[in-house]
Parts: C-alpha cells; structure tokens; sequence
C-alpha cells in the first residue's frame, strides 16, 4: 500500500480514536462510566448527534459552540484529536506498520489523556496508570523488541526493572523534596505514572525522563507560568509523560550521546 495512502489512513483512525479519549478525560475525572451512554453538552445537557461529532470538522462548522445552547465548546477536544493523529503517524513512521508502533501510539494515547486530566484537574487517574502497569509488563514479554531483549522472560525482567527504576527515582526526588521545601514535591500517581512509563521503556529511558527530560522541561515551563501568570504549582504529570515521547523517539540517540560525551 502506498505510504501516503497507509500515512492518511492513519492520521484519520488517530483523530477518531481522539474523540474516544476525550470522553475519557470528561468521563474519568467526574467518575462517570466511558461507556455509559451517547456523548451530550454539558451545559444544556442535550445529545450531540452524529454529525456534531465528527472530530476537528464538527469543531470548526459549530464555530466551537453547542448546537442547541451555543456554550462554548473547549480548544482542547480539538487539539487532543490533533494530537492523537499527529501521535498515531508518527509513530508508523518511525517503527513502521509494526506492533511497536501499535504499542507505542496506545501508551502515548494513554499520556495524552494522563496530561490533560492532570493538567486542569491536578490528579493522575489510577483508572489509568494502574491497569497500565500491568499491560506494560504483559506485553514486554510478549514483545520483549521493546527492551531490546531477546526472549519473553529478559522483555518481562526489563519492564519490572523500568517500573521500579522509574517509580524509584521519583520516589528518592518526592522524599528530598518533602525535606527541602516542607511539603511534597510531587503526588503519588506521579510514580504510578513512572511505573506505568518504566514498564514500557526500560531502566535506561525511565531514568533518562525522570533525572533529564521531564526536570528541564518542568522547570522551563513552570518558570515561563509563574513569570506569566504568577503560578506556583504545576503538575509535573504533562513533563513525565513529554519526556517519555521523546524518550521513545529520540531516547536511544540522546543516550548515546551521553555516553559519547561521558566516556568519550
């Protein structure tokens, strides 16, 4: 099939499959079931048809307001089915049409609901990172490719290593946090999170997000919130699950540099 063709096939599976996420990052939070029932407005409380739910195109013919009431409808269902298909492609792109890119493009799937839920709501769902840890596990050692390891049981050694790195070091960060500020540098799921992200990336990425990517990003962008806004705390959700994005993209070039840089 032509690459153009698989890409746009692609691309439009991804913007559905952002529309599914949205009702979760509605649904999670307010403890509703994702399956419970056609989508509806939540001001006037109406269901949206079929054709009011067509993901980006249905945003931009309502003009971003309800059919029936005309309340605003939020840039981020848009922008997280955006999102979504931009994810979905890459990752074909850059694993090729392989179960690596199907597992990939579902993790980052899962962060992307993780990090707006996180971000407006200021809690990690266990709904989520629990089950995730779990599936992280069981898949790598029914694709250990993803750890670069050459049979089932090394893939699952790799993911049960990367969830308690990766949860770990957080831990050691939230613990001298707690003693350097007097109150908690972080919340609990953000290790579940890491959990989560370690069983699916190893001990080298795992490590690679918490003490590298998701700090420089956090501190940059919180700095950048506070000169703004005058901010104070941000949730560290959205850095985690960034720097696990470019840990699966570009982790193995950025370790390689590192080591080229440390041991020459």
């Amino acid at each position: 099939m032509d690459q153009g063709l698989v890409f746009s096939l692609v691309f439009v599976f991804g913007l559905l499959f952002g529309s599914f996420l949205n009702v979760c990052i509605r649904r999670i939070p307010a403890e509703e079931q994702i399956w419970a029932g056609r989508s509806h407005c939540r001001s006037c409380k109406k269901m949206i048809g079929w054709t009011d739910n067509i993901p980006v195109i249905s945003f931009c013919v309502l003009k971003a307001r309800c059919r029936h009431c005309k309340a605003r409808i939020g840039w981020s269902y848009p922008l997280v089915e955006l999102a979504t298909g931009i994810l979905f492609v890459a990752c074909v792109a850059r694993f090729g049409q392989t179960p690596l890119a199907v597992v990939y493009a579902l993790l980052g799937a899962a962060l992307i609901v993780l990090t707006v839920i996180d971000f407006h709501e200021m809690f990690l769902p266990d709904e989520i990172t629990l089950p995730g840890i779990s599936i992280g596990v069981i898949v790598s050692f029914f694709l250990p490719q993803l750890h670069g390891a050459a049979t089932p049981w090394a893939g699952l050694w790799a993911a049960v290593a990367g969830a308690l790195v990766g949860s770990g070091i957080l831990t050691v960060i939230r613990w001298l946090g707690g003693l350097a500020f007097k109150r908690e540098a972080m919340g609990l799921g953000d290790l579940k999170l890491m959990a989560m992200v370690g069983a699916f990336i190893g001990v080298y990425k795992a490590g690679l997000v918490d003490f590298f990517l998701a700090p420089i990003l956090g501190a940059l962008i919180g700095l950048a919130l506070k000169l703004r806004d005058g901010r104070e705390e941000i949730p560290f959700g959205p850095f985690l699950a960034a720097g696990t994005l470019i840990a699966i993209f570009w982790g193995d070039a950025i370790l390689n540099w590192y080591a080229h840089w440390l041991f020459g």
